[in-house]
């Protein structure tokens, strides 16, 4: 058994705890790829009707992926290793997304890119008081990953744009109005709720909507028109200066927060998120978000970003280009062009022979 997740099963319900709690259960290749050899297992056991996924202990849910290890291999092996991890991790995405029986995450505390990755291909995502829901990707230079492009822009409205450009952070009730979770809990009820679904795996369904509380007013339900004419535009330049012409408090602070991620970051995002309307399958999806990784995790944004934001922690990173009209169309277009074929990120023939 891997230290860092304990995988078990309760009579005909699975069970996946995610056990780094010194890292906020952040996921590392060994975590990913014990959960998708589990996972292919249950599949086929016809004894496992359902899968619950929650954390082992502290806080949660998963904070992430493990990007330092990631800006290591880009200053050490070339990025080999870097790869090797997104590789891994998007098959367990895509074998997330495409899973014949039903997944009830259980989102109660940080839920943030990795914990994005393996949460939103849940058919059940339960929110609690405790759920902390970000894509930081702009602050370290990376991009929104893990499926971000195909679940960010099927959001209402533009709140896809708006989490991807600014940063915010939704509590359990705001990613509920958002369609980011399917229930709201509150913590004191999970026990109680996976308790029932282990007795009752065909279920799901009414034991969450019996134990669901209604949840205090979603914060973001009242900036939801804003959010939708400011962020509007698949162009940052527009985003900025509609953000800079509107004028109110509120326009101001998230044009701050916009300006201080990383602008290569946030041209990807807008791309990469008009492109993902169009991808026929999510395979497709993670297939264009592994040539993104490749080239992103390479470039000198990315490094900084987490030398400012873990390694020296001084939140100062010195972006190149600074400005969004340094990003041009040319380096986008390298940055999303294929890979050589023997490179390219595939789903996996187990995943493909279901």
């Amino acid at each position: 058994m891997n230290d860092q997740v304990h995988l078990h099963h309760h009579g005909a319900v699975g069970h996946i705890s995610l056990a780094r709690p010194k890292a906020l259960h952040a996921l590392t290749q060994g975590m990913c790829e014990a959960m998708s050899e589990k996972l292919l297992a249950w599949r086929t056991d016809d004894g496992i009707e359902a899968v619950l996924l929650d954390h082992a202990e502290g806080r949660g849910f998963c904070a992430g992926g493990d990007v330092q290890l990631v800006r290591r291999s880009a200053l050490e092996d070339g990025g080999k290793t870097g790869r090797a991890f997104f590789h891994a991790e998007y098959r367990l995405n895509h074998l997330m997304f495409t899973y014949p029986k039903p997944i009830v995450a259980f989102m109660d505390g940080v839920t943030m890119g990795g914990g994005v990755g393996i949460s939103q291909p849940a058919k059940y995502r339960v929110a609690t008081e405790n759920t902390l829901f970000a894509m930081p990707e702009g602050a370290i230079g990376l991009f929104p990953d893990v499926g971000a492009g195909w679940y960010l822009p099927r959001l209402r409205g533009r709140t896809g744009a708006f989490l991807a450009l600014t940063g915010a952070r939704l509590d359990g009730a705001e990613c509920l109005w958002a369609g980011l979770a399917t229930h709201y809990l509150p913590s004191e009820k999970l026990a109680e709720a996976k308790s029932q679904i282990i007795a009752a795996p065909g279920d799901v369904a009414a034991i969450l909507g019996e134990l669901a509380a209604p949840p205090p007013d979603p914060r973001i339900a009242g900036n939801a028109q804003r959010i939708d004419r400011l962020f509007a535009s698949d162009t940052l330049e527009e985003i900025v200066a509609a953000l800079a012409a509107d004028g109110s408090d509120w326009a101001m602070k998230e044009r701050k927060a916009v300006a201080a991620k990383c602008p290569t970051t946030s041209k990807v995002a807008l791309r990469q998120f008009a492109q993902g309307l169009t991808q026929p399958d999510f395979a497709a999806e993670m297939a264009a978000e592994y040539r993104i990784a490749a080239r992103m995790m390479m470039r000198p944004d990315f490094i900084e970003g987490v030398r400012a934001v873990l390694v020296d922690k001084d939140n100062d990173p010195r972006w190149n280009p600074r400005e969004p009209a340094g990003v041009t169309a040319e380096m986008l277009d390298a940055i999303f062009a294929p890979l050589p074929p023997d490179e390219e990120w595939t789903p996996g023939v187990q995943e493909h022979d279901a």
